[in-house]
């Protein structure tokens, strides 16, 4: 367990030790074998403001779509038949059209495939939370994007920091494997607060971090805040977080490859050891945009999942047959 001071040295530091110290850990404690995860971005309607995400409600330069329930499922079954041991379902925040009883239902359609399950769907009841895991969910994941309550606020205009932090806590309370993560590189954002960030995952006892560089979006009020030092930094969060939770998941994110085109790479070599390739139809995939350029939009998911095991090939690593569960 790394102190306060001792986070704040190393996210300081330059020194290339750290990415290698993660990388031991990594190896240690979830071996060579990288798991894939079939992302389905399911909806791209969202009713928040988020300061910089490009589904913003306010964002009116988008294309917007839902996939009904027999398109969710037919694109799960497309990629569990190429190999995918976890779909994941992601959508904006607030989509009304998506209730409890039709999400329950995709879920339990699509566990009958024999794969876990991960919902990104955001802020929900501890009633629905407790729903989607009868139904078959095993996993959660909702960033809190950052624990710094003032920034929080000024980046999630009308959401409420607190209703975030009790969501989490219902998650684990309910027995998902609880996924939460960061955003780098936000303007006002230091490393006190990423330090305070990376405590609060030890806190929670996360089972999943996903940690991204920020990426500004054109059609939002962040469009010229630009850090080029996101990448490096986003990094060192990663790696930190690898030494102090030694056994969890940690993706190789898309934005780290959308920043730097070896960002997967240079992540799996630093403690990551998770890739979620998306698996929708290019059609709603490039419209489904956080940030923009998003890197690996594309139609054929088995050219995909086959270059990704080239290149984990080449680093000596291999794709996991398992389900990739934490423990």
């Amino acid at each position: 367990m790394l102190n306060r001071d001792e986070i704040l040295n190393y996210l300081k530091s330059e020194d290339d030790e750290l990415f290698q110290i993660a990388d031991k850990i990594r190896k240690e404690n979830k071996g060579n074998g990288v798991h894939l995860r079939g992302l389905i971005e399911f909806s791209n309607i969202c009713k928040r403001s988020c300061l910089y995400c490009g589904l913003r409600a306010g964002n009116k330069n988008i294309q917007r779509y839902r996939l009904d329930e027999e398109e969710i499922i037919q694109i799960a079954k497309k990629g569990i038949s190429t190999g995918y041991k976890t779909i994941v379902l992601q959508s904006g925040e607030d989509d009304d059209y998506y209730t409890k009883d039709k999400l329950c239902k995709i879920i339990e359609n699509i566990k009958k495939f024999d794969v876990a399950l991960t919902l990104s769907i955001g802020e929900r009841s501890l009633e629905d939370y407790r729903a989607f895991k009868n139904a078959g969910a095993d996993r959660y994941l909702l960033r809190i994007e950052t624990t710094d309550k003032n920034l929080y606020k000024k980046m999630h205009p009308n959401a409420s920091f607190e209703n975030r932090i009790e969501c989490l806590y219902n998650l684990k309370s309910l027995g998902y494997e609880t996924g939460t993560g960061v955003l780098v590189g936000l303007e006002g954002q230091n490393i006190e607060s990423l330090a305070d960030d990376i405590l609060f995952f030890k806190k929670l006892n996360a089972d999943m971090i996903g940690i991204g560089p920020f990426i500004p979006h054109p059609d939002t009020p962040l469009k010229d805040k630009f850090n080029k030092n996101a990448f490096n930094l986003a990094l060192k969060v990663m790696a930190i977080t690898r030494i102090i939770l030694p056994d969890i998941n940690i993706p190789a994110t898309t934005a780290m490859e959308t920043f730097d085109k070896n960002g997967r790479i240079i992540a799996l070599n630093s403690g990551a050891n998770v890739i979620m390739p998306n698996i929708n139809s290019e059609k709603y995939a490039k419209n489904y945009q956080i940030y923009p350029d998003k890197a690996g939009i594309t139609d054929d998911i088995i050219k995909t999942r086959k270059l990704l095991e080239e290149k984990l090939n080449s680093i000596g690593r291999y794709i996991s047959k398992d389900k990739g569960f934490r423990k």
